[in-house]
Formats: structure tokens, sequence, C-alpha cells
């Protein structure tokens, strides 16, 4: 195990052009735990979301980077609860799930040291020249 630890959480998003339209917005995030020795890893990349609007107004004049920076987060984690679980447990359960995403990567941290990180949000430049930004 490295003694290097997460100082921080980033959500990369990105514009998904192909499922993307002037109705639909299509986006990719990818949480990263960037560390005190100064590198970034990996802990979820298969995460995003779609929205779209109804009528003719274009998807991106309804954005703001707040609104996308919410979604963000949202979507990276904690979950909300399901059947009998309540908040507090599916909060434990991802710090968890990511605690257990850093040990494999060699980096050793207690899951409840997790949930007070920073968590700023990088918005992709094809996002931000799509929604004007």
């Amino acid at each position: 195990m490295t003694s290097a630890t997460p100082l921080r959480f980033v959500t990369h998003v990105e514009l998904v052009e192909a499922h993307t339209t002037e109705r639909q917005l299509s986006v990719s995030a990818r949480l990263e735990a960037e560390l005190s020795d100064g590198r970034a890893l990996v802990l979820l990349d298969d995460r995003g979301w779609a929205e779209s609007v109804v009528g003719g107004a274009a998807v991106r004049d309804h954005l703001t980077v707040e609104s996308v920076e919410e979604t963000a987060r949202t979507v990276v984690g904690p979950d909300e609860p399901y059947g009998d679980q309540t908040q507090e447990e599916a909060g434990d359960a991802h710090w968890a799930a990511l605690a257990g995403i850093l040990a494999r990567q060699g980096v050793d941290i207690a899951p409840a040291a997790l949930a007070g990180l920073p968590h700023p949000v990088v918005l992709g430049e094809r996002l931000r020249a799509w929604a004007g930004f």
C-alpha cells in the first residue's frame, strides 16, 4: 500500500456527441480521486446521463453550469437507498465501495474519510462548446 491519501474527488463530464441532438443531451461522467502524491486514480468510468426537452425548445437553453455540476455529483453517488436501506446505509455502502476500489489500486483509506472530501466537477471542452458555457 502507498502512503498517498485522497485529497479530493473530481468528476469529469463530457458530451457524448453520438447521442446528442438539439433536444437531447447525453453526457459521460468519470469519477477520479486526486492523491497527495499527485496521481489521479479512476474510481468510476461507467456513469453518465441524458436530458431532453419536450416541445420546440433546445435542451441547451435550459442548461446551466450549476445544473450540470449538480447532476454530475448525483450520478457518481451515493445512490438513493433501495428496499429497506436507509440513506445512511446507502451512503456507507457507496463510500465502502470507493474505498475498496482505492485499496485495489494501493491506497488504504477508511470509507468514512471519503465522505467529506471536496468534489469539484470539470466540464469537458466539447460539452462547454456545445452548451455555450
